[in-house]
């Protein structure tokens, strides 16, 4: 039995006086003349639990206000674009004039059921945040996949987009979109990025074969450079990878692309080909990088955070420019050829079908090869690569010798 109703009963009942119960019960005479006026005037009610919000909130925003906040939440969410209690906010001071704090605009939301807890998702203290300090001074990149809708609103090919990054800046350097990204397709893509906006100082990327050739099957595979790491190397651009199974490393061009493809699936006329893609693409990285606040540079657009400082530069070190030394252990195959990949393209050498199945070295030093007897150390032949030729025909050779 409740306190309340204890009291009730004592003075009611019992027949006691106020002031003898409220010295056994330790409340105050106020209160207990409150309780039977209460009792007096509704009855058994007065025993239920009463809401303690007070009756004038002062402070409170208009209901006008309040309808604004959620419209602007439903016409934001059905765009595909960021519709939370910050950007809110932002809306609200530049197209309408008013000043809401983001707390006041989640509660509103949160009464109106539009907010969805996520007990489970973790604390941003749970992350590692960094960021470069000028523009240009890293670069992410990454590709994700998107589904082509057929004329007849059906799933149809599988497409794939590829985007540069800025990381300082959040900036969309570059958005492709291709059948399959391939290695020169990303060579291409970051030789416009680089015409366009200059060259960075470093480039991070995951481990995918069109980045890097690190994980590649067998040695002759991770010795040898693909189109993309012989582009950053001749610009003196540094290399950066994550680790295995951690995207987080690569946070911002993932969430980069968790956004477009969240607003290319809000948008009313699906993309049918790549071409329509690539269209809906450029609009998106158009509102992105100029007029979309962004919470994470102080809610300015990734343009002016781009132009607010001078930009990142590649780091003046000759070692960064020298040719790739590598040596390789090798077959000649039976038509008396080997291959090797440069810049991503495989080329083949002729040696004479004499060498066929002969195990051999092959010094590389950028463009000058040696292919020397892996048992005798006999010199079988010397080459300047030639990397518009696929096949490196036999030509005059220097005289033969044995290496000490």
């Amino acid at each position: 039995m409740s306190k309340a109703r204890l009291v009730i009963s004592a003075v009611v009942v019992e027949g006691r006086s106020v002031g003898e119960v409220s010295a056994a019960y330790r409340v105050a005479r106020s209160w207990i003349y409150e309780l039977l006026a209460r009792y007096r005037a509704e009855g058994e009610v007065a025993f239920e639990p009463r809401a303690r919000r007070p009756r004038h909130q002062p402070t409170a925003i208009p209901a006008a206000t309040a309808e604004l906040i959620i419209r602007l939440r439903g016409e934001l969410a059905g765009q595909g674009l960021d519709a939370g209690p910050h950007t809110i906010a932002w809306h609200l001071a530049q197209q309408h004039q008013l000043t809401v704090s983001a707390a006041t605009i989640w509660r509103t939301l949160k009464r109106a059921g539009l907010i969805v807890s996520e007990p489970k998702k973790k604390p941003k203290s749970a992350y590692v945040s960094f960021a470069a300090e000028q523009p240009n001074q890293m670069w992410q990149t990454d590709f994700t996949h998107y589904r082509l809708t057929g004329s007849d609103g059906s799933p149809s090919a599988d497409v794939e987009i590829l985007t540069f990054l800025d990381d300082h800046s959040r900036y969309a350097l570059s958005v492709s979109c291709h059948r399959t990204v391939t290695g020169p397709a990303v060579v291409a893509a970051f030789r416009q990025a680089v015409a366009d906006q200059g060259i960075p100082a470093s480039v991070l990327s995951d481990n995918g074969m069109v980045f890097t050739t690190r994980f590649a099957g067998g040695r002759a595979g991770r010795d040898s450079l693909n189109g993309f790491q012989a582009e950053l190397r001749r610009l003196g651009v540094v290399q950066k990878h994550s680790k295995p199974n951690h995207p987080t490393t690569c946070g911002k061009v993932e969430r980069f692309q968790q956004t477009l493809k969240k607003w290319l699936k809000a948008q009313p006329r699906q993309p049918a080909t790549i071409a329509e893609l690539q269209t809906l693409c450029a609009s998106f990285v158009g509102y992105y990088n100029n007029r979309r606040p962004h919470r994470s540079l102080d809610r300015r657009t990734p343009a002016a955070a781009y132009q607010a400082r001078p930009k990142a530069a590649p780091p003046a070190s000759p070692v960064d420019h020298q040719p790739q030394t590598r040596v390789r252990r090798d077959l000649v195959d039976t038509g008396g050829t080997i291959t090797l990949r440069h810049s991503g393209r495989l080329h083949h050498i002729g040696v004479g079908r004499t060498h066929a199945r002969t195990p051999i070295l092959m010094l590389i030093n950028g463009l000058d090869i040696h292919i020397i007897h892996a048992t005798t150390g006999q010199i079988i032949r010397e080459l300047t690569l030639n990397p518009a030729v696929d096949y490196q025909a036999r030509g005059a050779t220097k005289p033969r010798q044995t290496l000490p």
